[in-house]
């Protein structure tokens, strides 16, 4: 339940009972879900287990973790990386397809764009990168699993769309970490 009363910030409630344990959570969002799922995992070990194979992003932990490189404007996302947390380095070309992919990925989540696939125009004409080199990228990617191609058949000419995947996710945390400084 969220409290609609001003003074409260969105206050929300949660009430868990397992077995004999009844536990109450009162705050913002973020604190009581984090408190409610540590709750879950501590007490429930079919869910502890499970967690550790799991692999998900929410969107609110891409936001936190790309919100210095990644910026969400009315003509689509921007790749506007914070250099002071970069250190200068630079993002291969292949990073800057799957950050501009991660970007779709979270404009579409948030519900900015309709279609979470994007076709290599709008990359292009978002990072400034060689189309050539675009496509030769995006095959790469295609083949070891990080992004999906669709192809959409609607009208008569047929378009062709690229989405970064869940592992695609995964190999550009660990490529990125490497690269931005701990705050």
């Amino acid at each position: 339940m969220i409290s609609d009363n001003p003074s409260n910030n969105n206050v929300v409630n949660v009430s868990v009972q397992f077995n004999d344990i009844r536990v109450q959570f009162s705050g913002e969002p973020e604190n009581v879900l984090l408190s409610t799922i540590t709750f879950l995992t501590k007490n429930i070990p079919e869910l502890r287990l499970a967690q550790k194979i799991s692999l998900n992003y929410s969107i609110s932990e891409l936001i936190d973790q790309y919100s210095s490189i990644i910026k969400i404007t009315p003509e689509g996302p921007k790749i506007l990386p914070n250099l002071s947390e970069i250190h200068g380095k630079k993002f291969s070309d292949k990073e800057i397809v799957m950050l501009y992919l991660l970007g779709s990925k979270i404009a579409h989540e948030l519900g900015e764009v309709s279609d979470k696939s994007s076709p290599i125009s709008d990359i292009q004409s978002s990072t400034n990168l060689n189309p050539k080199s675009i496509s030769s990228r995006l095959s790469e990617l295609v083949k070891v699993g990080y992004v999906t191609k669709t192809t959409n058949k609607e009208s008569q000419s047929e378009s062709v769309g690229y989405s970064i995947t869940t592992i695609g996710i995964k190999w550009l945390n660990d490529v990125i970490s490497k690269k931005i400084s701990p705050k």
